[in-house]
């Protein structure tokens, strides 16, 4: 893959994760509206004290991996199932807000495949 065209998804990819996962700590973004059962899902993991906070910490730090480029290949898999979750989330809870989720997602799997050769011993 061209690799201009992966630096620069790596970094958008980075700073999307950054931006989001900072935003679960210090709340500057606006909330957005959500169907009952996806806020109810969005509460009970700010009520748990620490669910939230971990997916935000899991972000930041896979976002700053990706901005630095180091072990982006770890990144990327530890990425994985956050993505997966985000699709679902807003597949079966939020539909509206897929868009954003789908792009992570998409970029994750491309990133994935162009660092296949570093990964595929896991497979």
């Amino acid at each position: 893959m061209n690799s201009k065209l992966t630096m620069v998804l790596r970094i958008l990819l980075g700073l999307i994760l950054l931006i989001f996962g900072a935003n679960k700590f210090l709340d500057f973004m606006p909330h957005m509206e959500m169907p009952e059962p996806a806020g109810n899902l969005m509460g009970a993991m700010m009520a748990s004290g620490y669910m939230l906070k971990l997916v935000g910490a899991s972000e930041v730090v896979v976002g700053l991996l990706l901005l630095v480029k180091k072990w982006v290949p770890f990144a990327l898999i530890v990425l994985a199932p956050i993505s997966v979750n985000m699709i679902f989330f807003h597949l079966f809870l939020a539909p509206a807000g897929i868009g954003p989720a789908a792009i992570v997602t998409i970029i994750n799997g491309i990133l994935i495949y162009d660092n296949w050769s570093k990964l595929k011993i896991l497979f």
